[in-house]
């Protein structure tokens, strides 16, 4: 039993580690970027950077291991149900093959799980903790609920196991959901950043600063981009909103809790703390 704890206990120090060493190679690309292009001046408050942090190292933890049980799942029906000579032919193909169609398979599906939590009355009370913000940058990528990032992670990562893209009994079997999941959330990073960058005919190609922030719009275009990587889906399901400005004003309409542990535990039903008035960020030029 000792062996085991220490076992663990060294896994999550790595893990933890890792964290640490993502934060400040991300720190040390956004930053610079941000402030020599930036969008939107913002002032910064110490809480408002604290709880920033804190997101981002629960984040980066707490979703996989709300994954690990319902992916253990997927994978081992997956692999019952499909013939094998259907696995052996995917095997087969190219590795650069099978992360492209990972790639557009893993973003189809989590288009349509990010959709259905602005539809959802239930998954909205999560996926708004990450709406809530007033301002967008960078860290705000990680400002979110653990429950709605490992849904939409799940949505994205089932049809690349049910396509046996994955494949856990070859050699390079989890490649393929590793590049996938890694490409989203470095690029997840990217397009959130406070930048005035625009993109021109790339933008219609794949999601940018431009694409995703008027996804966090507090007008009456909220409720388009949804896609994270590949505009087309936006372009094919009509929900696509792109137009030559940037979005006046950003954020939700519905107050939340001020504390971090506050925004955490109200969509569970555990916070019953007086929520502040409902304010509305005056719109910028």
């Amino acid at each position: 039993m000792l062996s085991q704890f220490v076992q663990h206990a060294a896994s999550f120090a790595t893990q933890v580690s890792s964290t640490i060493l993502w934060l400040v190679l991300l720190t040390l690309v956004f930053v610079p970027i941000e402030r020599f292009f930036t969008l939107r001046q913002r002032g910064l408050t110490r809480g408002q950077l604290t709880g920033d942090i804190a997101y981002y190292f629960l984040n980066s933890i707490l979703p996989t291991i709300l994954l690990s049980i319902p992916m253990g799942l997927v994978a081992g029906l997956v692999s019952r149900a499909t013939p094998s000579a259907y696995v052996e032919a995917v095997n087969g193909l190219p590795l650069w093959l099978r992360i492209v169609a990972g790639l557009l398979v893993g973003d189809l599906g989590a288009y349509w799980a990010h959709r259905v939590t602005h539809r959802s009355g239930f998954l909205w009370r999560f996926h708004k903790v990450h709406h809530a913000p007033e301002h967008i940058d960078w860290l705000v990528n990680t400002r979110a609920h653990p429950v709605d990032i490992a849904f939409t992670r799940l949505c994205g990562l089932v049809p690349i196991y049910a396509l046996s893209l994955a494949n856990p009994a070859a050699a390079d079997g989890s490649l393929v959901p590793f590049i996938v999941s890694y490409t989203g959330v470095v690029w997840a990073f990217f397009i959130h950043a406070n930048v005035r960058w625009r993109l021109g005919p790339l933008e219609w190609i794949v999601a940018t600063p431009a694409f995703h922030h008027w996804h966090h719009t507090n007008d009456e275009h909220r409720d388009h981009n949804y896609a994270a990587l590949f505009p087309i889906y936006d372009r094919v399901f009509g929900t696509l909103h792109l137009p030559d400005h940037w979005p006046p004003c950003y954020g939700i309409d519905e107050p939340q809790p001020v504390s971090m542990v506050g925004q955490l535990l109200r969509p569970l039903g555990l916070d019953a703390s007086p929520l502040p008035a409902t304010r509305r960020e005056t719109p910028v030029a």
